[in-house]
């Protein structure tokens, strides 16, 4: 019996049936956090069937926090929206807020879509249900969380906006570019404002009595919103510096941050009823690192640090694919493009998967961990916002044993390209096939 007939009698097909992820919902019934990755940063299947096990854990399993892999300032205004308390009239003004690049990530039909879901099922519940809130878990948002500390200060508290905004004038010289910051800190150039935004958060917390006394509940959830911003902008203060002394540095400071927020999400909004959250984000992030070439440059990630914190109440989901479409850039800040995915090189999980013969299938890891062809080191695909094919192996390709690295995975055999709300002509013409023009 070969690999492929072997994996075959463990894949669960998926029908696009209402009830195909039936087997995934029972899948832990204690379960508390649930991450849902994804192999690229532009396929829309990924996002659609997130979007699809996602409605149905709100729906069915009582979940009330959506993280994604996003700037804080940016969702919250998605989060505004779906809660009602906005002036936002539709989905897609709502999501008008994610301008920095790569856009396409959450500016794309699917989420659009998902988003009035959201702000729809929030309008219906009764009131014992606590409502759905969309929030952001990354760090790159330093200057808008700036702005959005002194907003809230300014409305509650005059004086601690003049202090927040002289500790925060540090930043001032560099346009708002905070890798130059960082470039100037890491090379003696200036003093870091580690001390400053530091100060600013521990001030903050100080006030907290004071400042939660006012309004009740809108007054604690704008102050944890505050809060936030005042975290993430230590954090991000940290993370441009760490940025000139090498990648593991830097993504683990980034992956803890993503982590932190996560459990504080969850600490904020521990009531009765001790909430559970769902995690969007690449796999790379949410694919347990210690299953992965990652752990050997010293790396963790968000999926090491959430099964950490959470043991048997989180469970890592993957999805897969063998070739299709995705959108992507070639460049950093390059134009949005729907490129041709190439089939995935033999011997890497993606090719196996795709030995099975089956479209669409899921498998539970758990149970089919002990398999040798899942427990051995095999070469799997990673897409991020930039794909370049022509250097696939080194650019887009990494050793893991994929049932330490999650609990379950999905496999979607041909995919295609998300679809951006402002669709270019670059993306509207796409590659050509590399058959063309002889269709073979």
């Amino acid at each position: 019996m070969t690999d492929a007939e072997f994996d075959r009698e463990i894949a669960q097909q998926l029908s696009g049936h209402v009830d195909d992820y039936d087997p995934l919902l029972q899948f832990r019934g204690d379960a508390r956090v649930i991450l849902l990755g994804e192999a690229t940063h532009g396929t829309d299947e990924f996002y659609s069937e997130r979007a699809t096990i996602t409605k149905r854990l709100i729906a069915e399993k009582g979940f009330s926090i959506v993280a994604i892999e996003a700037d804080w300032p940016d969702s919250a205004r998605v989060h505004r929206y779906v809660r009602g308390a906005t002036g936002d009239a539709s989905a897609e003004q709502a999501l008008s807020g994610f301008r920095r690049f790569p856009t396409w990530m959450w500016r794309n039909t699917v989420v659009m879509g998902f988003v009035g879901w959201l702000r729809d099922f929030n309008k219906n519940i009764g009131p014992k249900r606590a409502p759905i809130g969309f929030y952001g878990m990354d760090l790159y948002s330093l200057h808008a969380s700036i702005e959005a500390v002194l907003a809230y200060l300014e409305k509650i508290d005059r004086n601690a906006a003049t202090r927040a905004r002289l500790r925060y004038s540090c930043f001032d010289h560099f346009s708002r570019d905070p890798q130059a910051y960082g470039y100037a800190t890491t090379v003696g150039a200036m003093e870091a404002c580690e001390n400053a935004v530091v100060a600013q958060l521990v001030e903050l917390q100080q006030k907290a009595g004071e400042f939660l006394s006012r309004d009740g509940a809108v007054a604690a959830e704008e102050f944890f919103f505050a809060e936030q911003n005042a975290r993430l902008v230590k954090d991000a203060e940290q993370y441009y510096r760490a940025m000139f002394r090498g990648r593991a540095s830097s993504w683990n400071l980034r992956d803890r941050h993503m982590a932190e927020t996560v459990e504080n999400l969850v600490a904020h909004l521990n009531g009765s009823r001790q909430p559970k959250a769902i995690i969007w984000a690449h796999n790379s992030h949410l694919g347990d690192a210690r299953a992965t070439e990652m752990s050997h440059y010293g790396e963790l990630n968000v999926g090491e640090l959430i099964r950490e914190r959470f043991s048997n109440e989180a469970v890592l989901i993957g999805f897969t694919t063998h070739h299709g479409t995705v959108t992507a850039a070639s460049d950093w800040g390059a134009p949005a493009e729907r490129k041709n995915v190439r089939p995935a090189l033999e011997g890497s999980y993606e090719d196996l998967f795709h030995e099975i013969g089956l479209d669409r299938f899921w498998i539970d890891l758990r149970d089919a961990g002990q398999i040798g062809v899942l427990q051995q080191l095999r070469i799997e695909r990673a897409i991020g916002v930039i794909y370049r094919p022509e250097t696939e192996r080194l650019s887009h390709y990494f050793h893991a044993r994929l049932s330490e690295q999650f609990d379950a995975v999905i496999h979607i055999d041909e995919t295609s390209a998300i679809e951006p709300l402002e669709r270019t002509g670059v993306w509207e013409e796409g590659e050509l096939p590399e058959t063309y023009p002889f269709k073979v």
